[in-house]
């Protein structure tokens, strides 16, 4: 895997407050506010830093209720499928990244998902779930020449994998960094670490075995 440091990106997926126990009345994914070193110490491999942020109405259509429990599929929709609580909603301590992150301003590139009412996007490189509007991370990449992305956030298993599955399939290697990861506990982790295999992931459990890697 010989790529150049001006040819690789790393992508901080969703590293938001809500996604963490800071949040416990979001979406608590465990442990998801220890993930700053990691992301921090794989972005010293790469040229370029990226970052992504779910941006929600309190009015979204998914959200769950009583009657409508998280996880209850929707369906009549293309482009959101699951209920979920409330989370990442802007102007809220929830909405903004984990401390230790660079500012928004800090990355070289950022984009926002999840804004329209009827959206409910996972991956960081559309708007919508048809993967039909782009966020703009794919021609940002492009127009570097990035070959390689190092990927970590939250949650694994839900935008991580999508994020990753989007940049597969746009003709980027990807490194996914477990240790910069966490995944939502409803079983589906390590399926989902291996459907990113399949597709063609070099998986590390840590920053510490890029360089490695990147020399190998």
């Amino acid at each position: 895997m010989p790529y150049r440091k001006k040819e690789i990106a790393s992508f901080d997926v969703d590293a938001e407050n809500c996604f963490t126990p800071l949040c416990p009345g979001e979406l608590p994914v465990p442990d998801g506010h220890l993930i700053v070193d990691e992301l921090n110490e794989q972005d010293k491999y790469a040229e370029y830093r990226l970052g992504s942020k779910d941006a929600h109405s309190l009015a979204s259509w998914w959200i769950d209720t009583d009657k409508h429990p998280q996880f209850e599929p929707i369906k009549g929709y293309e482009d959101m499928d699951l209920r979920w609580k409330v989370h990442g909603v802007p102007g809220t301590f929830g909405f903004e990244l984990i401390n230790g992150l660079p500012g928004v301003k800090e990355y070289d590139y950022f984009t926002w998902k999840g804004i329209e009412l009827n959206m409910h996007p996972y991956g960081a490189l559309f708007h919508d779930i048809t993967e039909k509007m782009s966020t703009g991370v794919i021609e940002f990449l492009q127009s570097k020449q990035i070959k390689l992305v190092i990927v970590g956030g939250l949650a694994t298993n839900y935008c991580v994998k999508a994020t990753v599955l989007q940049l597969i399939k746009a003709g980027f290697a990807v490194i996914l960094n477990l240790g910069a990861c966490r995944a939502i506990d409803d079983g589906t982790e390590e399926a989902s670490i291996e459907e990113m295999k399949d597709a063609g992931v070099t998986v590390v459990d840590s920053a510490s075995e890029i360089e490695s890697l990147l020399a190998a």
